[in-house]
This record gives structure tokens, C-alpha cells and sequence, in this order.
């Protein structure tokens, strides 16, 4: 199943040279957020970092492919969080958040 993380472009390229990925807020978190629908992950960056600009990428991670223990945290499992780091063997896709005109983000693209 492929689920998606967003973060911003810049930092990503800095940590591709890292063994795992590991965003910003995983040593106050302990977790990467993640969510399970395209969908939603849109209504989540809006939500979160729709006033961040720069480019932003979106992460399809291929949860087969984790090392990492993934978890739902949320009665709904529309959010899988990752506890642990993202081996990059997992990301199956990273393609350019778009945004619409009014800087909202659009739903990754299907692969």
C-alpha cells in the first residue's frame, strides 16, 4: 500500500544523503505523519503549511517496503505514522507538490 508525507523540497534534498529520512518534528514527535489517502494528505498540507512557501515534495512510501514499525494512531487509520526512520528503499515516487492558483495544494497525482 503506498501512503504519502509531505515536506518541503529543500530540506528533503539535504537528507537524501542520510541512511533514513527523518523530518523536523521526529525528535519532539518521535514519529513521521503520514497519511492514506491522497486526499487527505492535500486537506492536511493546506491545513498545516499552506502559508509555507517553496517547493514541497510529496514522499509515496510503499509500506511493504518499511523497516520501520508503522502504526495507526487514529480510529478511523487515516493517518499511518512511521516510528522510526524512512529508509529511502521505501520511497517509490517523490514528484513536486502542485498548487492551485490561490497557493492551495492539490492531492498527489496517482503514480
Amino acid at each position: 500500500m503506498i501512503i504519502y508525507h509531505l515536506v518541503p523540497e529543500r530540506f528533503y534534498a539535504r537528507q537524501r544523503k542520510n541512511a533514513i529520512y527523518l523530518p523536523k518534528p521526529f525528535l519532539r514527535e518521535g514519529f513521521i505523519h503520514c497519511t492514506k489517502r491522497a486526499s487527505e494528505m492535500a486537506r492536511v498540507a493546506n491545513f498545516l503549511y499552506r502559508d509555507e512557501r517553496g517547493p514541497h515534495v510529496y514522499l509515496y512510501i510503499e509500506t511493504k517496503k518499511l523497516q520501520a514499525k508503522i502504526r495507526y494512531d487514529d480510529a478511523a487509520k487515516q493517518y499511518p505514522h512511521i516510528y522510526g526512520g524512512l529508509n529511502h528503499d521505501a520511497i517509490v515516487a517523490i514528484r513536486r507538490a502542485r498548487r492551485d492558483a490561490d497557493g492551495n495544494f492539490l492531492p498527489p497525482e496517482k503514480l
